[in-house]
């Protein structure tokens, strides 16, 4: 009976898995959010606040188990992802306990602490994660749901229709006891799927089958229909639910992934070009985006007139008070622009109490997660994992620029929230799977290939001896 030896000299590369690294940030992580709670206590009352070891000790609780959990299912995960989002998580759940301790807020009838609730979707999402950690043991799998991941995302994107608008746009559906969620949180991850399963099988003939004309590759007309199809959708939703943030998010991934799909600039200009002729023909009938341009154009001449331009005027103050170095946490009058304070402009808060170079910080702990995700998309050994690692860090950032964006006037607001940092428990709970799905990835794309299989060709080595 013969024996088979595997005389090949290619084995795994024991990659280190960088888990200890890990466990350091993420305790370096609750450190500064603690910190940041101690902080905003001195300066509102002279003295540390009472919650202060409940809230470390809680935040130090999902953070740990955050980092069991990977530990255990994703062992070669990206070390950065983790306390990245543990750190945005923490500095908002303080900067939302700061507003709660507004004076101003307190007056009014309608206040309702959001800190605590924050704390329980930060759980709830810290629980998403160790679910999609634990139930999706590959993300190759994701690709046999492409057109049922294209169903549920239209689904989840047309429900709010039937619901009252709130604060003009029809985003947000009511469940009796339960409260109110926003679909659109979670559509962005289930369209990325359909997205990247669709162009990882058409890129070839979006890519090859064009014709050149002025430096462009022009694609073909049958091409077109699925970023036509896209762009009237994210025109409908513009229209029927007066929703300008969701468009510009789902309109730009999908133009973002296609390019990578294809490495074609004309899909960019295209994009661009059919972006803009919507945009301006929808604000030149809809009532709620015009609003939202006028306040952007000139923010100080709706003052006590409309509250889309009044919020934008006092965000614009409170960038400004804060100049370089802020006014310091606790210190601020951003609880002045009402009861968008800790959502939708939470960043005005940042502006003023931390000044430029806290905002600097913040955005660059944002760039690092997109950062991340680029370099898991570019590790990635196959091209569902790539695509859907670059649309998912690609729908991040963009809602990164487009709410930031819209607090500080460079483009008119969207009424979407801070990932991670402003009150909302749907968005807490969409980006802790978003965070989730790009470890997932990460950690295969990290794993050490196998071993090869021993070959019944390969010949014994012999030592030949003179």
């Amino acid at each position: 009976m013969s024996v088979v030896t595997n005389t090949t000299t290619i084995g795994a590369i024991d990659a280190p898995s960088r888990r200890n690294t890990e466990l350091a940030l993420v305790v370096f992580a609750v450190a500064i959010s603690v910190f940041a709670y101690a902080n905003v206590g001195l300066a509102l009352n002279g003295e540390l606040p009472s919650g202060m070891l409940g809230y470390g000790a809680g935040l130090a609780l999902l953070g740990g188990v955050g980092h069991l959990v990977v530990r255990r299912f994703a062992k070669y995960a990206d070390p950065l992802l983790l306390p990245l989002a543990t750190l945005l998580n923490g500095l908002g759940l303080a900067l939302i306990w700061r507003l709660d301790q507004s004076e101003r807020f307190q007056a009014l009838d309608t206040f309702v602490p959001a800190a605590s609730k924050q704390l329980l979707f930060s759980a709830i999402g810290v629980g998403m994660l160790v679910a999609v950690l634990v139930v999706l043991k590959d993300h190759r799998i994701l690709q046999r749901y492409t057109y049922i991941s294209m169903v549920v995302a239209l689904f989840l994107l047309i429900l709010p229709m039937f619901f009252p608008a709130v604060n003009g746009a029809k985003i947000w559906i009511r469940i009796p006891g339960v409260g109110t969620l926003q679909p659109g949180e979670f559509a962005k991850i289930i369209i990325t799927v359909f997205f990247s399963g669709y162009l990882m099988v058409k890129r070839d003939a979006l890519a090859l089958a064009s014709r050149r004309f002025m430096g462009l590759y022009l694609p073909r007309g049958r091409d077109l229909g699925p970023i036509l199809a896209i762009w009237a959708m994210s025109i409908l939703i513009l229209v029927f639910e007066t929703d300008l943030g969701t468009s510009l998010l789902f309109f730009g991934m999908f133009v973002v992934m296609l390019y990578v799909a294809t490495e074609r600039t004309s899909w960019i200009i295209f994009g661009l070009l059919m972006s803009a002729v919507g945009a301006v023909s929808v604000a030149t009938f809809e009532p709620h985006v015009q609003q939202r341009v006028t306040a952007w154009l000139d923010p100080f001449a709706g003052w006590n007139k409309v509250a889309a331009s009044e919020q934008m005027a006092k965000s614009l103050m409170a960038f400004g008070s804060g100049g370089t170095l802020g006014t310091g946490l606790g210190q601020g009058n951003s609880d002045l622009i009402g009861f968008a304070a800790n959502s939708d402009f939470i960043l005005a808060t940042v502006g003023e109490e931390l000044g430029l170079a806290g905002m600097m910080a913040v955005l660059l702990v944002y760039g690092l997660i997109v950062e991340r995700g680029v370099r898991t998309a570019l590790a990635a050994r196959d091209p569902f994992g790539k695509l859907l690692a670059i649309g998912l860090s690609g729908s991040f950032a963009i809602q990164v620029f487009v709410v930031a964006g819209g607090v500080m006037g460079l483009i008119p607001l969207t009424g979407m929230t801070m990932p991670f940092l402003a009150a909302g428990g749907s968005s807490v709970l969409a980006n802790w799977a978003l965070i989730a799905i790009l470890i997932r990835i990460s950690d295969t794309a990290r794993r050490p290939a196998p071993a090869p299989s021993p070959s019944t060709d390969a010949e014994m080595t012999q030592v030949v001896r003179p």
